[in-house]
């Protein structure tokens, strides 16, 4: 992430930078203040995959163990887990210790599957037998904790049964009616964490925003925004993180309106333009922030790029550490969100 002040030397004001940023050593931005702006990127990521996952009905994966004391004792049941962010969750809580039962919950077209995570083998359950499933998990594994990385729509009948059944969860899918979700939560006193953005560095950054648009109002005022952000083909809306800090920047009196976004969902420009390596184009979040004063003499440039999905899924571990740790202290407290996890610190 880069903060950048730049001075410029005429009232015509055209900014040629070339900065070194903290997570990208090498990246290049280009803004000319012109009717359009243009962006262009160069981004020299390493080419290496992640995981290399199988494609036969059985998926392996080759994991490096980074045990965390504070996950021994620690079963989770991972629903979503044949999902490239779910099965990213897997891999992780498992390398860091964490016990995963046999049994999951998926969507209909993955009844019957059987995922093998470095020899720890996991059947896929439908919704037909999902209670007596999660019943049976529960029981037999008194410290589980779900962990959900379903699909919006299933949002607010996972967390009922979850409630139902008493078992604790960490929420890390996006959409389904919120307010019902902390209703069925706070009305069950069953313990959670409920986020929509998991990536603890990135919801880091977005407290800081809010905390610097409450205490500083109109810093900002006057300065022209451009916003861009990158994501994968398949996302078609604004993502809900550009939306929260382009709110804090309006607070901090900049104008701006959410239909002046620049979406770049086009893969060929995202790696010709944003500098996202081919690898990520399917998943992937590059944000850009970028401000102006009036006159042109000054910018600032917010910037975060996320290659891959491990920034949420070791969010997430950190998450169920620290649900478990409430659980056996049986903290008055239930609901909780990533910045209570920031919060008490402790995180790997």
């Amino acid at each position: 992430m880069a903060f950048v002040v730049t001075p410029s030397f005429n009232a015509s004001y055209t900014t040629r930078r070339e900065d070194i940023n903290l997570l990208n050593p090498c990246f290049e931005l280009n803004f000319e203040k012109t009717s359009g702006s243009r962006l262009s990127c160069r981004t020299p990521f390493p080419r290496k995959p992640l995981v290399a996952m199988a494609s036969n009905s059985v998926q392996s994966v080759a994991l490096v163990s980074t045990v965390d004391p504070r996950s021994v004792g620690t079963s989770i049941m991972v629903n979503g887990c044949t999902g490239k962010v779910g099965r990213a969750v897997l891999e992780a809580a498992i390398a860091a210790g964490l016990n995963p039962v046999p049994v999951a919950l998926g969507g209909p077209e993955d009844v019957g599957k059987i995922l093998d995570f470095n020899g720890k083998q996991i059947e896929i359950h439908g919704p037909s037998d999902r209670e007596s499933v999660l019943s049976s998990a529960f029981k037999e594994y008194p410290d589980l904790i779900v962990v959900d990385y379903t699909v919006p729509a299933a949002v607010n009948d996972n967390a009922a049964l979850y409630c139902k059944v008493g078992v604790p969860f960490v929420m890390g899918t996006t959409g389904g009616d919120r307010e019902l979700l902390y209703k069925t939560v706070d009305d069950s006193k069953v313990y959670a964490v409920i986020s929509p953005q998991m990536g603890k560095q990135v919801v880091a950054f977005l407290a800081a925003m809010e905390i610097m648009s409450e205490q500083f109002p109109g810093a900002f005022s006057g300065y022209d925004l451009e916003v861009m952000e990158s994501h994968q083909a398949s996302k078609l809306d604004v993502s809900g993180t550009a939306k929260a800090v382009i709110s804090c920047f309006k607070k901090l009196g900049a104008e701006f309106e959410e239909e002046q976004v620049k979406l770049i969902r086009d893969p060929r420009l995202q790696v010709e333009m944003v500098g996202v390596p081919e690898e990520y184009l399917s998943g992937h979040a590059f944000h850009m922030y970028h401000l102006t004063s009036p006159d042109g003499t000054v910018s600032f440039e917010f910037q975060h790029n996320v290659c891959g999905r491990s920034i949420y899924a070791e969010g997430t571990v950190d998450a169920i550490l620290f649900l478990a740790k409430k659980v056996r202290s049986n903290a008055d407290k239930r609901i909780y969100d990533m910045i209570d996890v920031l919060r008490e610190g402790n995180m790997r």
